[in-house]
């Protein structure tokens, strides 16, 4: 699409607002029901789509079109829940409200790594606050964006509204920036990269714009002397090399208490040694390649400065001879926690493992970084889970408990602090976020 094709698209999705709105939120969520009801139909379809355009594994893309299933679900329930109080007046014959009405128009910037499921925590919540949707993801999963768009489409066409209502535009960088300065986006979420997440954050808060920001996230995961590590190996790994490295809550960093750590990462590299790489169609297939080549090369050049900054890599660090973006999942160890390679983001399969002595100087290595989406603790010491879960532990939008940094739950607000940007998706109150609130 071009900047034509966004500028008609803008004035459609307005017109279709208008029809929306008046619609009553318990309706709005018979049709958002309807819109999870044919995704479920072409679920086994619509998650293949993602693995061929994506490239993460099939089981991964039906799984990322059942949790916009499922948020859906959330969102039926949340249609008949919305509401504000009513308080005491000081004034006498007074009533006093607070009245939640939809935003309007929300934008949906999305990113490549999970095209479908980020869009479905923000339009389905979107939809039932009574607000219409103008999609853009990513140049690289247009397909997805185009066939979740169809079925969203239809579904509306058949209640006779408007398809305009989840509109998409397929574009770049210039529809993205038109997006951020438009005045008629009356909320824009943006999911991706922090540089771009500070470009578009800037750009909205020039107009004075309500904005969701989801940016780069650098997990964190660390086990200490008392941990089971029969739950410790098979986190990790599946918290460092599912999607390949490419998730937004996959563990970048494995701490490892010093009396454990030896035994650990011989364990882990065996684990790694186990991990099915071949095509995302395959059902034996654990692993798949890289989206795109250009993150084959950060995956390179990050090995080759974790080394010239003193790591040795235990297992891979090597890119894998057969077509297509294959590298292999990595260990690296022997770094300092503040080595400059371990508090950089790269959206690929590599894995940091350091060593610590004392609880206290690893949850300040935790809170140390920039980002702060996802952080992990492996322990039965219910002392130092508290204190974890507490005001000096994790600062993190996530806090697991003897579970991976992965994976999050549609019912739970989805965001981190810091350069991570703050925003939250999806679940618990972040419907507020859809809506504008009157007193």
């Amino acid at each position: 699409g071009n900047l034509e094709d966004y500028e008609e698209t803008v004035k459609k999705a307005k017109e279709a607002w208008k029809v929306w709105a008046d619609i009553p939120a318990p309706k709005r969520g018979e049709i958002v029901r309807q819109i999870g009801d044919a995704l479920r139909q072409k679920i086994k379809v619509l998650g293949s789509l993602v693995s061929l355009e994506m490239g993460k594994i099939f089981v991964e893309g039906v799984g990322e079109v059942q949790e916009y299933v499922d948020v859906c679900d959330y969102a039926v329930g949340l249609s008949r829940m919305i509401g504000g109080p009513i308080l005491p007046s000081e004034r006498p014959g007074h009533a006093l409200i607070e009245q939640w009405n939809p935003v309007g128009l929300v934008g949906v910037i999305t990113a490549f790594n999970f095209p479908v499921a980020v869009y479905g925590w923000n339009s389905a919540i979107a939809m039932i606050c009574g607000n219409a949707c103008l999609w853009k993801g990513a140049p690289t999963t247009s397909l997805v964006s185009v066939a979740v768009t169809k079925i969203i489409a239809k579904v509306l066409e058949d209640n006779k509204l408007p398809g305009a209502i989840c509109s998409l535009v397929c574009g770049g960088a210039d529809i993205g920036t038109a997006m951020a300065k438009d005045e008629r986006m009356d909320l824009l979420s943006f999911t991706g990269s922090t540089k771009v997440g500070k470009q578009v954050a800037l750009m909205v808060q020039e107009r004075f714009g309500e904005c969701v920001v989801t940016c780069s996230y650098f997990n964190f995961f660390k086990v200490f002397e008392d941990a089971d590590l029969n739950l410790v190996i098979p986190s990790a790994l599946f918290a460092a090399v599912g999607t390949a490295g490419q998730r937004c809550t996959t563990a970048r960093r494995l701490f490892l208490h010093e009396s454990i750590h030896d035994e650990v990462v011989a364990k882990l590299a065996k684990a790694y040694a186990q991990v099915r790489i071949g095509d995302p169609w395959d059902s034996d297939t654990l692993y798949g390649p890289l989206h795109t080549k250009e993150a084959v090369k950060m995956f390179l050049d990050a090995v080759e400065q974790a080394k010239q900054q003193g790591g040795s890599v235990v297992c891979g660090g090597k890119v894998i001879n057969r077509p297509g973006n294959y590298v292999e999942p990595t260990i690296v160890t022997g770094l300092a926690h503040n080595a400059p390679i371990v508090h950089t983001e790269t959206f690929a399969p590599i894995l940091y493992v350091l060593k610590f002595e004392e609880e206290e100087e690893v949850f300040a290595w935790n809170n140390e970084v920039k980002q702060g989406l996802s952080s992990s603790i492996f322990t039965k010491d219910l002392g130092r889970i508290f204190r974890w879960l507490g005001p000096k532990g994790s600062d993190c939008g996530i806090v697991n408990v003897n579970i991976p940094t992965s994976g999050a739950e549609i019912g739970g607000a989805f965001g981190g602090e810091k350069h991570t940007g703050g925003g939250r998706e999806s679940g618990s109150d972040s419907w507020k976020l859809y809506m504008r609130r009157s007193t």
